[in-house]
């Protein structure tokens, strides 16, 4: 049993902006607090992966499976030669703004039976990702808005990635 942990923000910029964010090479060097560095594996038209260095000196790797041109794409991510997280990105329209949307599907403690796992979901998982994924997509809006890159910690820190 794998459930999703899902954030989302509304944005002052329209969608092409956004995108244009969101599918640049190495852009979690801008708008990430927990990044110390986003390196690129490779990138171009039919592969795109990335390597994402965490101040706690945790490397993930990203492996993105399905990248869909202004709307969003998804990927797997975790240390390189164990399991991975799915991740889903989505742009979403909204009148003159935007919305962006992240999902995680994680895999820490999936393979435990129901009502453990639920505890951990409910307990561990969710709060932890969800301040997470606020903070990751308060720095999107960070650097929309100001045109500066994000600090580190910027929006305070987090106990797995500090």
């Amino acid at each position: 049993m794998i459930l999703p942990v899902s954030r989302k923000i509304k944005l002052k910029s329209n969608t092409e902006i956004l995108w244009d964010l969101i599918s640049l090479p190495e852009n979690l060097n801008l708008v990430h607090p927990f990044c110390k560095s986003n390196k690129v594996i490779k990138w171009d038209n039919n592969s795109h992966s990335d390597s994402l260095l965490y101040y706690n000196n945790r490397t993930y790797i990203r492996e993105f499976f399905e990248w869909e041109e202004g709307k969003g794409y998804k990927l797997y991510i975790g240390e390189e030669g164990k399991k991975k997280s799915k991740v889903i990105w989505e742009v979403i329209k909204n009148k003159n703004n935007s919305i962006l949307k992240i999902s995680v599907y994680p895999y820490i403690f999936s393979e435990k039976a129901v009502i453990p796992y639920l505890f951990y979901y409910v307990f561990f998982i969710k709060p932890g990702l969800s301040k997470y994924l606020d903070n990751v997509l308060k720095g999107y809006d960070w650097y929309l808005t100001n045109k500066v890159p994000v600090k580190k910690n910027q929006f305070g820190t987090h106990k797995w990635f500090s």
